[in-house]
């Protein structure tokens, strides 16, 4: 089982307005019929075919609407380009789960769970396109469906990247001027959470949109900026660790965030804990110092494998700014020109 699975991005994708499958869709739903059609075809999927006709011809969204005007399934090849079966009857493993009551959507349903392949149902009666994939049921909307609520999600996008914003200025001058807590960690770490997860949903609709989505597409990129970069640095600015913190253990507390739940983000003591500080109310307003990787990373053209020299050699921000060229171009790699840019970014960022 599994074979081949696909995200559910990946499939809207090939859904999108724009594409010549959701022509063809458009064209069965136009015609008032439904359709069951695999996206993918191997030896697994030729194993529940029953009955119908084998066909290797090019997939256009006339052939397809014409197809599925016959009761049976439709069955693409993998890349999509060639209609390989057609007026089938599917036959999944029928004690697979399925919350669905119609015979067509239920063999949809098991299929996309059997095969690993994309299955579609477009229903006649309540004309909807419904998408199985890797365990997930999507039902396709127009697009000025999808924009509307896109726009909405974008209009707290942005408030989120104003306060992320500001509370990430405030964090910075106080890391230059020693006096960051552990709460104002907290909720920089929580802003950017929030942004990476509207960012998600948003990325879901411009993929759906295909064509239609330019325009949406330019917008979420201009608020998302590198939010996703800027969280990482920030965990390995701040996990508590004996030595650096290795890539496996931010990427380890980056995957603890992305799974907590909306209600439990904007708790600061389960941020605290995945970050490794104590809990207590009371330790969350201690000062902290960071190791200098946010601050580095402000610095032009500075390379992360530079960055944990630094930080490996000094400590902290707190030394890293009182140390002179020399001390720097003895780091390993480093060197007097690098030293120098080094020593004149940070003494540009301090003013």
């Amino acid at each position: 089982m599994h074979a081949h699975p696909l995200t559910l991005n990946a499939t809207l994708e090939r859904l999108a307005p724009g594409t010549a499958l959701r022509d063809g869709l458009e064209r069965i739903l136009r015609g008032r019929t439904g359709a069951l059609i695999v996206l993918g075809f191997n030896d697994e999927v030729a194993a529940i075919c029953d009955g119908g006709f084998e066909l290797d011809v090019e997939f256009t969204a006339t052939r397809l609407r014409e197809l599925c005007k016959m009761d049976g399934a439709v069955v693409l090849s993998d890349s999509g380009h060639h209609i390989r079966r057609a007026n089938v009857q599917l036959m999944p493993d029928a004690a697979l789960p399925t919350g669905e009551s119609g015979t067509r959507h239920r063999s949809a349903e098991r299929t996309a769970l059997q095969t690993g392949y994309p299955v579609i149902a477009v229903s006649q009666s309540m004309k909807l396109i419904t998408v199985y994939v890797n365990g997930a049921r999507h039902v396709l909307q127009g697009s000025s469906e999808i924009l509307s609520r896109a726009n909405q999600a974008l209009a707290t996008m942005e408030r989120y990247r104003q306060r992320l914003d500001r509370d990430n200025q405030y964090l910075f001058r106080a890391e230059l001027n020693h006096y960051s807590t552990v709460s104002d960690v907290i909720a920089v770490v929580q802003r950017m959470e929030l942004l990476r997860r509207a960012a998600e949903t948003i990325h879901r609709d411009v993929i759906e949109l295909g064509v239609d989505g330019k325009q949406l597409s330019i917008q979420l990129a201009e608020l998302h900026g590198d939010n996703e970069h800027d969280l990482e640095v920030i965990v390995r600015d701040y996990l508590v660790s004996a030595a650096l913190p290795s890539d496996t253990a931010v990427k380890a507390a980056l995957t603890s965030l992305r799974n907590l739940p909306d209600t439990e983000l904007v708790k600061g003591t389960l941020v605290a804990r995945i970050l490794g500080f104590p809990v207590a109310e009371e330790s969350l307003n201690q000062w902290i110092v960071p190791r200098g990787y946010r601050v580095l990373n402000r610095v032009p053209r500075v390379q992360p494998f530079l960055m944990d020299k630094l930080v490996a050699e000094f400590g902290d921000l707190h030394r890293l700014l009182e140390v002179n060229i020399d001390d720097i171009a003895k780091v390993e790699h480093v060197g007097t020109l690098w030293a120098r840019h080094i020593h004149d970014g940070l003494s540009r960022l301090r003013r």
